[in-house]
């Protein structure tokens, strides 16, 4: 498994963006635990037990015992500190602690893109699922801060002639569903949602990273501390190219939501390959 994200940098980032305590740079997680209860309520079914994973917050529990499809819900986090003193399960964030068909819904929000080894997690959570449940999660995919990438690429090669991985790579939403499959997840969907906000300056939008704990964690970052100049001329760049005619500036955060179900004989199945008893060619 090829190692491309420090997790424990990731608990770290986390854990440091909770003492800041800024609640208004959750306003991603806000939004995905709201689209989160939408889709629970589009379920049309009540779940008996529940468990969030990762969440890094108590927004995807609110958000499950709200639309009322689950009222024991279990919370999964990587440190105690995220539990606040709540209820709840600490695990280390890619080894799900929970025994085989243990629940009947699980859900992740805003974790899955810093996780070395994805499919494995993927497996896990199906494997903690009872025949006929349901895993929904969202995490960040491709084009999420494009902008953001492009500039500080841009500025660093002008000024050092290289560049080291300043942004995560993110998956597409195609990579997304291929995923649930080789999971075993049965009717996988994968779909994504493109966020678009707006900011005086490239210096606020970091800000806001920063308040969610969502800076640089890839194993391969410089150690080197970035210059002021790099981040000087990144926001020149930045806004040059990516500003409104108000003069701000805008930031892509694509948000892809998978969602699979652990196999049960009851579900609808795709017919076998020559089982058609009508011809399309005699349709057309």
């Amino acid at each position: 498994m090829q190692i491309l994200f420090d997790t424990s940098l990731t608990v770290e980032h986390r854990l440091r963006a909770l003492r800041l305590g800024d609640a208004s740079a959750r306003f991603l997680m806000r939004r995905a635990a709201e689209d989160l209860e939408e889709r629970l309520l589009a379920v049309g079914r009540r779940f008996e037990r529940a468990a969030t994973l990762y969440c890094f917050g108590d927004e995807a529990k609110q958000a499950i015992l709200a639309s009322g499809r689950a009222a024991d819900v279990l919370r999964i986090e990587a440190d105690a500190a995220f539990l606040a003193g709540a209820p709840g399960r600490q695990g280390g964030m890619e080894a799900l602690p929970l025994a085989p068909e243990s629940i009947d819904l699980a859900v992740s929000l805003l974790s899955m893109h810093e996780m070395n080894d994805l499919p494995g997690l993927m497996i896990q959570t199906r494997q903690a699922l009872r025949p006929d449940g349901l895993f929904l999660a969202a995490f960040a995919g491709s084009g999420t801060l494009a902008e953001l990438r492009e500039a500080l690429l841009a500025a660093e090669t002008e000024l050092s002639g290289g560049a080291s991985p300043r942004v995560l790579p993110f998956a597409d939403v195609r990579d997304a569903g291929a995923l649930l499959q080789r999971a075993g997840f049965a009717l996988p969907v994968a779909d994504i949602e493109t966020v678009t906000v707006r900011y005086d300056t490239m210096f606020d939008l970091i800000r806001d990273l920063r308040a969610m704990g969502a800076t640089n964690v890839l194993a391969e970052r410089s150690r080197r501390p970035a210059t002021r100049r790099l981040f000087g001329r990144a926001a020149e760049i930045y806004a040059e190219r990516f500003s409104d005619p108000d003069g701000r500036v805008r930031a892509t955060f694509s948000l892809v939501w998978v969602s699979g179900w652990a196999p049960h004989p009851s579900q609808q199945k795709p017919l076998k390959p020559g089982s058609a008893r009508i011809s399309l060619k005699d349709v057309l």
